[in-house]
């Protein structure tokens, strides 16, 4: 019996002791960049770029989406928007190098409000808070619960409306008891590591992804144990959460833009950034054609565009938002006549 005990059991320390190796590994391959800030009681992390001189733009806050960090807005936004603004790329409760807090930080409004008291350690009274996806939920609860220190919205293929169906089956498994244990360290790094291509691609469909987005953004952390449960943990509570809050949205009164593709296939646009632009009165809603869950790398130039309108600046984003589709319609020529690709300007099933 003890023979047939530890040949089931020598497997399963393996493949924990495999896991606890590669986590390490993540974070050896990208180390934390920003900076942790005791929040009450637990540490938030934090990229923060000072307001430079001459800069022309309010103070932006970017909220990431689920299964990353802040490494994907800096990479997005950071080249684009330097020495315009002050800047704070954050890391959500829970996700990169962040703690998690406590059980308040499992749904949008508790991080959204981990946000704002970040915010104050920081020393910024008001900015424009940018989020994408899993973090347009953080947002739209950030305009609802601090519109004192909401300057204006953006949007970015957001989470924000109730939607039909569920979501996908280790979400649950991850978050049961002692079975989520297990599978979080030792079945998620390996089956994780081999869905990554996969998945990211899926992100960016029917765009090409970035062929240094994995080596720059660091989705493998996501892998880490307690950062997968955490990352379960947000989705599993998400669709009761936007059932309670989105009839809540019409008391939103910040200057609001929404930015989404028509190809969207993570999350639904006519359900989520319609319905946004229904419920938020005077917001402005761009349809960039051609474009899946990513307009924040797709599309950065209409989203800086549309930063410079909240901040008021004279801006036609429906006109930039067509010289947008004109240049990845290029660009998918070059690629099908095989030339170099056109360079981008500055260079619910998942959310």
């Amino acid at each position: 019996m003890l023979a047939e005990v530890s040949a089931l059991l020598a497997p399963l320390a393996a493949a924990i002791g495999y896991s606890s190796y590669k986590a390490r590994q993540f974070e050896q391959t990208y180390p934390n960049i920003g900076e942790l800030t005791d929040v009450g009681g637990y540490r938030m992390n934090a990229v923060h770029i000072e307001r430079p001189e001459g800069a022309d733009l309010p103070t932006l806050v970017f909220i990431h989406g689920a299964s990353g960090n802040l490494l994907d807005q800096v990479v997005a936004f950071r080249a684009a928007l330097e020495g315009r603004a002050e800047m704070l790329f954050v890391d959500r409760p829970g996700h990169g190098y962040s703690e998690r807090g406590g059980p308040d930080n499992a749904v949008p409004s508790g991080q959204a409000d981990a946000i704002a008291r970040l915010m104050e350690k920081r020393g910024i009274e008001k900015a424009v808070i940018v989020g994408h996806s899993f973090g347009g939920a953080i947002t739209a609860a950030f305009g609802l619960r601090h519109p004192d220190k909401t300057l204006g919205l953006l949007f970015l293929a957001p989470a924000t409306h109730p939607w039909p169906g569920g979501i996908d089956w280790y979400y649950h498994v991850a978050t049961a008891p002692v079975l989520g244990w297990l599978f979080n360290h030792a079945i998620v790094v390996p089956l994780g590591l081999s869905r990554l291509e996969r998945g990211t691609r899926n992100v960016f469909h029917p765009n090409p992804r970035p062929a240094d987005y994995i080596e720059r953004t660091g989705p493998s952390l996501v892998l880490r144990p307690d950062a997968f449960y955490n990352n379960a943990a947000d989705f599993k509570r998400l669709l009761a959460y936007v059932k309670e809050q989105s009839p809540l949205y019409a008391k939103i009164t910040a200057p609001t833009v929404i930015i989404t593709g028509d190809s969207d296939e993570i999350v639904w646009e006519h359900l989520h950034s319609r319905g946004l632009a229904r419920d938020i009165a005077g917001s402005e809603l761009i349809t960039v054609r051609g474009v899946g869950h990513k307009p924040d790398y797709l599309a950065t130039d209409v989203a800086v565009a549309a930063i410079e309108k909240i901040a008021g600046m004279p801006r036609d984003l429906q006109a930039i938002a067509r010289r947008a589709e004109e240049r990845l319609a290029a660009a998918s020529r070059d690629r099908t006549l095989g030339a170099a690709p056109s360079l981008r300007p500055g260079a619910l099933r998942g959310a």
